[in-house]
Formats: C-alpha cells, structure tokens, sequence
C-alpha cells in the first residue's frame, strides 16, 4: 500500500509563552473542555475543565500528540482513516467539527470535536484551539440500554443530529423498519436544550382517523359520546419538550392538513373546543416510507412534506453498519437478569450474523438473538442455534479459501484470523483504503486491526 501523505508543519511562530498563557486563562472561564495545539499536533496547553474530564493521573497531555492522546494512534487521524479537523482548518483557514470516537479515562466515548486555526497578525495559522463535548446519548461501548455504535455510518447519522440537536429545526428521520428510529429521537431529545422537557411519541399508526385527532389535540366535556371531562392531548403535554411522529407516512390526508396547520401557525384547538391554543414543542418525525414518492402520487401533501423535511437524517440499515454487530450482539446478550447465566455467541456464529443482511435490522437481531438463548444452555450461542435464514443468508468461508480468492475476500474481515489478515496485507497491492473497501471495512478499522499485528505503517 502507498505511503500515506505526511503529518503537518508548523507555518509560522508559535505564540510566546506570554500568549500561550493569557490564551489559557481565557480558556479557564471556559466550562467545556479545551485544549491548545500547534500546527504538528502538539498539546501546548489544556484547562481545568479539560483536565478534569480527560485527563489520567501521571499522564500529562502537554508536549505530547493529540492523536496519540485521543485516539491511541501513532499517525494523524487521516492517516488511519479519519477525518482530520486540524488538517481541514489549516487548508481552510477556518473553524472543522467532527465526531471522533475517542479514549477516555472511562474508556472509548463518542466526542464532538470543535478545532478553530489562531493567526498571527500576517495571517498564518500559529496554533489551534480544540474544544471537545461528550456525547451522553450513544456509546460505542457495550451497553444494555440505548444507541451503540461505532461504525462510520452510524457515526456519521449520530454527527448530524449533534448538529441540529441545539436548533428547533423539525428533523426528519429516515430508515428502513428496525434501525432504532425511536433511539434517534430520544438522542436527539436529551441532546437539545429541550432535554429537561417531556418527550412524548405519537404512533401514527396506531389510530383511526377519529382517534388521531382527538388524541393529538385533546378534547374538551361533551365533545363526543363518552368525553366525560376535558382531556389534553400529545400537543399539550410534549409543552416544553419533544413531539415524535412515528410513522409520519400513516397519517390520513384529511388529517396532514391539520397537522400542516399546527406546525406553521403553532396554534391548535381541542376537538370540540373554541379557544385557540398555541404548542410549544419540537418536532421530529421518522417513517420507512418514501415520503418523496409518496408526493408524486397523492398520498402525502407537499408543503407538510417540506415542512417536517427541513433537516432529514438517513438512519442506516444494519448491513451498512455490520462492524456494529459484534457490539450490538453484545449489549443486547448484557440485558440478561442479574444472576442469570451469562451467554456469548462464538466466532462462526458472529462470523455469519455479520454476513447476513438483515431485512428487519437490529429489531430481528434481537429477536434472533433472544431465540438463540433459549437454545444455548451451555451460555454459548453457535450456528446450531441461529434461524435457517440467517444460515443459508451466511457464507462459510474459511480463512485459507478466502486468502485464495483475492483480490474479493469475502466481508468483513472480523471473521479472518491474524495470519489471514497479515496475508492479505502483504499481498495486498493496492492502497490502504482500496483493501478496506475490499474486506468491507471502514479504513478507521483496518487500520486499528492493522496496528495491532505491527502492520500500521505497512507501504
């Protein structure tokens, strides 16, 4: 594999000392964790909040690489397969962000990185200052509860809803059945300022037309035969917080156009009432449906297509994120009751669960999974436990056929043992990011499996 190109260099002087501190000082009123770096990557300087969140007793960061820090690598995050905010803001001379998975003191967290150049008064990029938030609602560690993950994709889709998290922009959800569209939501409800508020679903698909109404707008005494007494709806109690629709695409058009009339004014009445009420929610809605398609054919207004579509989020199929199965297999196995046996699933049979495509994502992994334990009674779950389909979907191919049949190994290389993989490498003709995509790997990936065998810096 080619050379990757080299680190970066500093362009001009490095701030004074006298700089550097009253910089720090000014960080130090900062609650969010900073750090200050120099063109080559080197931490000149970091405060409290930064210290107390990231920092390992005995270890200081200062003179050391932030790679190295963060990420545990011995190259730049380009270099490994990552997007670089510090390579970008030198070229561009302005403000990068990026998600980055990166080591803590409490092991691997998803952390959003903002790195902004500092110029000197000719203009060139002196220094960098780096500021870092922990994201709460996801992990890419094994978890019981929540959104896993660590796959580019699943990354990428937990990137943007950061980005829009802190507007009150409508954010639209888009998936196939089963990729977690309520975890999304509720991740993207406690990373808002809206956090503290309700966060109230709504089924879209669950009501008759009759029923839609009065349960999203509520009702007031007499309304109908049985309104007893006066009822809020979903409207008033996500006041303050979230409003998921699920399923947008099973609204009733006789119902879109009161839904239309509730997000453009923000205004709304009881069924059966007079007073005019004004909604104070966020509003995120998800479906399977191709809502865009559906617009071409009558079956859903377009101005409340472009209204709930003003910040869409592609949420990805499982088979796009298969380097998230092994993590994902084991935080659904961690849901085991306390005192229960403990269950793993063996190489082979995570070798196949990784090969297979998944139609119904992590909802019908889960389920194969909960199956699969009903039959492993020595706790390890292997091919004799798992479904037909995920049998017959799976390919079985040992490390030795698939060395043999290069340059198309079969994906992903979790399954190949170390020498395999070695092989593969040293045989391997073309550049780092073309073997990646050959094994069906992130390149962030293959390089950390790379550096594990010593062949990171492999040519």
């Amino acid at each position: 594999m080619p050379r990757t190109r080299p680190p970066l260099r500093p362009t001009a002087a490095l701030p004074s000392p006298d700089e550097l501190n009253a910089l720090l000082s000014f960080l130090e009123h900062d609650p969010a964790p900073m750090m200050v770096l120099d063109p080559a990557y080197n931490i000149l300087a970091a405060n409290t909040a930064y210290r107390r969140q990231f920092g390992v007793a005995d270890a200081s960061p200062l003179g050391r690489k932030c790679y190295e820090v963060s990420h545990h690598y011995d190259v730049p995050c380009d270099q490994a397969g990552e997007h670089c905010p510090m390579r970008h803001a030198l070229e561009r001379r302005r403000a990068d962000r990026v998600l980055h998975i990166h080591h803590t003191p409490r092991g691997l967290e998803h952390v959003d990185v903002e790195l902004r150049p500092i110029q000197d008064h000719q203009g060139q990029v002196i220094a960098f200052v780096e500021r870092l938030s922990t994201l709460r609602s996801a992990s890419p560690q094994v978890r019981a509860d929540g959104l896993v993950g660590h796959s580019s994709a699943f990354t990428q889709a937990l990137a943007a809803l950061q980005r829009v998290a802190p507007s009150n922009l409508p954010v639209l959800l888009l998936g196939e059945s089963g990729t977690g569209k309520d975890l999304f939501a509720r991740a993207l409800h406690e990373a808002s300022e809206r956090a503290h508020g309700p966060f109230v679903t709504v089924d879209c698909s669950g009501f008759t037309e009759t029923l839609f109404e009065s349960e999203l707008f509520g009702y007031e005494k007499g309304a109908f035969t049985g309104a007893t007494q006066r009822k809020k709806g979903l409207v008033e109690t996500a006041t303050g917080g979230t409003l998921f629709l699920d399923e947008m695409g099973d609204v009733p058009l006789s119902m879109q156009v009161k839904l239309l009339r509730l997000i453009e004014s923000g205004t709304f009445r009881r069924v059966g009432g007079i007073e005019t009420l004004r909604a104070d929610f966020r509003l995120v809605a998800a479906t399977h449906k191709p809502l865009a398609r559906m617009v071409e054919q009558g079956q859903f207004r377009q101005d409340l297509y472009y209204r709930i579509n003003a910040f869409p989020v592609h949420l990805p199929a499982l088979r796009e994120r298969a380097d998230d199965i092994p993590l994902l297999v084991e935080s659904i196995l961690a849901r085991s009751p306390a005192g229960s046996l403990r269950y793993r699933v063996d190489a082979e049979a995570l070798r196949c669960m990784q090969q297979y495509a998944w139609p119904g994502n992590i909802r019908e992994l889960r389920n194969v999974i909960d199956r699969a334990r009903l039959f492993a009674d020595d706790g390890v779950i292997g091919l004799a436990h798992l479904p037909p389909d995920t049998l017959q979907s799976g390919t079985h191919t040992s490390p030795s056929a698939a060395t043999a049949a290069l340059p198309a190994p079969p994906p992903p290389a979790a399954g190949q043992t170390s020498d395999a993989l070695r092989e593969l490498a040293t045989r391997f003709q073309g550049s780092r990011k073309d073997l990646a995509r050959q094994l069906g790997l992130s390149e962030r990936t293959l390089y950390r499996r790379l550096k594990e065998l010593g062949l990171a810096g492999q040519p």
